[in-house]
């Protein structure tokens, strides 16, 4: 089964946790044991696991890259102007694939899945879910 998310983002770089929508997907899915997959078709979004519990770890997450990538480096770089966006997604990755396990997502206490905004805000219509069933 594969389904695509719609999600909103309000901010130039932000992290959405999207977990609960996926753990809804597999719901609705029927899978217990096997795989899911949670791909950005966005060169300018990726997704990643990471904490859920103290918001300090987004904020600093998010510092470091602009701090890596810098926005006032690269907008001269090609037309779009976006090459650090680009750079991010790149270092995030663009999917992350979970165990399924007796219906549940398999992560770890402060874990979640995570919608890593680099280019926005942007109405981001193609973040793709595909459960894969297996033992």
């Amino acid at each position: 089964m594969r389904k695509t998310l719609t999600i909103d983002t309000k901010k130039r770089d932000e992290m959405i946790d999207i977990t609960h929508y996926v753990q809804d997907i597999i719901n609705r899915s029927g899978l217990k044991e096997g795989l899911v997959v949670v791909q950005s078709l966005h060169t300018t979004a990726g997704i990643t696991v990471n904490e859920n519990a103290d918001p300090d770890v987004k904020t600093d997450f998010l510092r470091r890259l602009d701090e890596i990538y810098p926005w006032h480096h690269t907008s001269d770089l090609h037309g779009e102007g976006n090459t650090a966006a680009h750079m991010k997604t790149s270092t995030v990755g663009h999917a992350q694939t979970i165990i399924v396990t007796n219906g549940e997502l398999v992560l770890g206490t402060w874990q979640g899945i995570y919608l890593c905004e680099f280019d926005g805000p942007r109405s981001r219509r193609k973040v793709s879910v595909k459960t894969i069933h297996g033992e």
